[in-house]
């Protein structure tokens, strides 16, 4: 589930960020409205996270802009506590949910995944590479018909890979989407998420390989190939 961030504060985004991520989201980061317009104009997300203090433009106006120009995303608007007239405000703008700081990551994620049930009547996207197979809305991975299972931040690390299956991931956006930006752990820390997924994908028809001089890349093999050779 692809879900763009609009927050100014940057321990309140780094924080979102990458626990977001470490529970399967794809998250991306917009420090103010111009980046998030053109974030925005440049792809789709299954959702907006948006504060309201912004530092270029206030979040409702954005909301606003976004509306008039038929752009349908949901929007999850953080507001401070006792915000009643922004909330009102945000409703009548188009405004699909609201959560008050402080809040819990697990009531943020739950309302996440309920917007996008809503939203148009669609149904969060599954991703696939070989027979590994990706609910988005579930967040959860599947190898061969039975559920893989994975500690978070092996989770994080795959999310990204399938999302990009067949293109190289850089090593330092795969280890920004799984450590946390203050963590103590070093670059080459992701080599260890990366064994351990290797493991749990060994004897599958998916691989992750490290393509040099660019990062790691998640494919599918061709087993007749394979076995004609």
């Amino acid at each position: 589930m692809r879900v763009l961030l609009v927050e100014d504060e940057r321990e309140m985004a780094a924080w979102l960020e990458r626990a977001l991520a470490q529970s399967g989201f794809l998250p991306e980061h917009a420090p103010d409205a111009r980046t998030a317009e053109s974030l925005l104009a440049a792809s789709g997300y299954d959702a907006v996270i948006m504060d309201l203090r912004l530092p270029d433009k206030h979040g409702l106006v954005l909301l606003r802009e976004m509306r008039n120009r038929g752009d349908v995303t949901p929007v999850l608007i953080l507001t401070a506590q006792g915000a009643l007239q922004d909330r009102v405000r945000g409703l009548n703008l188009g405004a699909d949910d609201f959560l008050t700081k402080p809040f819990a990551l697990e009531e943020l994620e739950a309302r996440l995944a309920a917007l996008v049930r809503r939203s148009r009547g669609r149904q969060a996207p599954c991703m696939q590479c070989g027979s590994l197979i990706y609910d988005s809305e579930s967040r959860a991975f599947g190898l061969g018909g039975a559920i893989l299972h994975l500690t978070p931040r092996e989770q994080a690390a795959l999310a990204v890979l399938i999302t990009r299956s067949g293109m190289p991931v850089e090593k330092n956006q795969l280890f920004n989407r799984v450590f946390e930006h203050d963590s103590e752990a070093g670059l080459d820390a992701i080599e260890v998420v990366l064994h351990r997924l290797r493991k749990k994908l060994a004897g599958s028809d998916v691989r992750i390989v490290t393509v040099r001089g660019l990062g790691y890349m998640l494919e599918s093999i061709d087993t007749e190939a394979d076995a004609d050779t």
